[in-house]
C-alpha cells in the first residue's frame, strides 16, 4: 500500500469554508467508494482555525488551502481518481510519502469518520539544510528529534511523511511533510502550544529546546506552517 499527499487550492473566490463543504461534501464521498482507496484524510484551512493565524508561515505563498491524503493500492493508477479530484479544485500537486505516526490521535481524541478532529492540525512542509545529506538528516528528525518534539509540546497526534517523490512536476520542492495535532488552546496560547500549565520557566525551556532541535535539521527559509482543520474521512483499517 501507498501513501499519497495531495495539496489542494481553492479558486479565489471560494472561501476556505466553502472550499471545505466542498472537499467533504462531494469529493471525499466519491473517493472513498473507489476500488483500491483504503483510506483518506482531509485538512483544509477554514474559520475554524482563523484564530491560528499567528502560528503560519508562508515561505512559498501561496500555501495550499487543504491537504489530502490518500492511502491506495498502488499510486500508478492514480488517473482513475484524479480526474475527480481535478473537478473541484483550482490546482493541485501530489507527493508520494513514507509514513511514520509516533502518536496516533485517535487514542486519545477519538472521532467519528468524517467528523472534525478536535483542535487544530500543523501541516508543516519543510526541507533539511543544503549541507546536510539525507542520511545524517534522518537520524536527527527520526531518532533524535522526535521524542524532544513529544516532550515539548501539546501534540496529541503526530506524523511524519518523508517525501520520496514529488508525483506533480510543480509540486513543491521538499523532504518530508509533517501533521501534528495540537488543542484548541494552542492557536493562541503558547502555554497551552508547549503544555507548560502556566509555568514561564517551563515555556522558556520548552520553547528553547524545541526551536534549538529543530535547527539542527530544517532550512528554516523553506518552510512552510499551515493551521488546518482534520477530518479522518476513511479511517485506514
Amino acid at each position: 500500500m501507498e501513501k499519497i499527499l495531495y495539496s489542494l487550492w481553492k479558486s479565489p473566490a471560494q472561501s476556505g469554508d466553502e472550499f471545505r463543504d466542498v472537499l467533504l461534501k462531494q469529493l471525499s464521498p466519491t473517493l472513498s467508494e473507489l476500488a483500491g482507496v483504503h483510506g483518506l484524510r482531509l485538512c483544509v484551512a477554514d474559520s475554524a482555525v482563523a484564530a491560528a493565524a499567528k502560528r503560519r508561515i508562508e515561505s512559498h505563498a501561496p500555501v495550499p488551502d487543504a491537504m489530502l491524503s490518500l492511502w491506495v493500492d498502488f499510486a500508478g493508477a492514480a488517473s482513475s481518481w484524479e480526474p475527480l479530484i481535478d473537478k473541484h479544485v483550482a490546482r493541485k500537486s501530489a507527493y508520494l510519502v513514507a509514513e511514520a505516526e509516533p502518536l496516533v490521535n485517535q487514542q486519545r481524541h477519538p472521532s467519528k469518520p468524517g467528523e472534525r478532529v478536535h483542535g487544530m492540525c500543523h501541516v508543516v512542509f519543510m526541507s533539511h539544510p543544503a549541507s546536510m545529506d539525507t542520511q545524517e538528516w534522518l537520524a536527527v528528525w527520526k531518532d533524535s528529534h522526535t521524542q524532544i518534539a513529544i516532550d515539548t509540546q501539546s501534540t496529541f497526534g503526530y506524523r511524519q511523511n518523508l517525501v520520496v517523490r514529488r508525483l506533480s512536476e510543480d509540486a513543491l520542492p521538499c523532504h518530508a511533510i509533517v501533521e501534528e495535532n495540537f488543542p484548541p488552546e494552542a492557536m493562541t496560547s503558547d502555554h497551552a502550544f508547549y503544555a507548560t500549565g502556566g509555568d514561564e520557566a517551563l515555556l522558556k525551556k520548552n520553547l528553547t529546546a524545541m526551536m534549538e532541535s529543530c535547527a539542527r535539521f530544517i532550512d528554516f527559509t523553506k518552510i512552510d506552517v499551515i493551521p488546518m482543520s482534520e477530518y479522518l474521512v476513511k479511517p485506514l483499517v
